[in-house]
C-alpha cells in the first residue's frame, strides 16, 4: 500500500492533525522540521496555518510550494 494523507487540519502553532489512508489518524508537529530553501518561510506561522490536503499529490502542501512525503508525516504521527 502506498501511504496517503486523507485529511489534514491546522491546529495551533506548528501542530497538524493528519489522517492517512491506512486509517492511522493523530497529530503531528513540524517545529524543528522547518528549514532549508523551501520549509523556511514555513516558519512564520500565517503561512503554516495555510497548510491543505492536495489530493493529487496526496499530502500536505502550503502556498509556497512545500510539501512532506506522507511517509515523513507518518514517521511524526503521535
Amino acid at each position: 500500500m502506498i501511504l496517503q494523507v486523507t485529511n489534514v487540519k491546522y491546529l495551533h502553532d506548528y501542530q497538524l492533525w493528519l489522517r492517512f489512508n491506512d486509517d492511522s489518524e493523530g497529530v503531528v508537529d513540524l517545529d524543528g522540521e522547518l528549514w532549508g530553501t523551501v520549509f523556511d518561510s514555513l516558519n512564520d506561522l500565517t503561512l503554516f496555518s495555510q497548510a491543505k490536503l492536495d489530493k493529487e499529490l496526496a499530502t500536505v502542501v502550503w502556498p509556497n510550494g512545500a510539501d512532506f512525503a506522507p511517509e515523513f508525516l507518518h514517521a511524526l504521527l503521535k
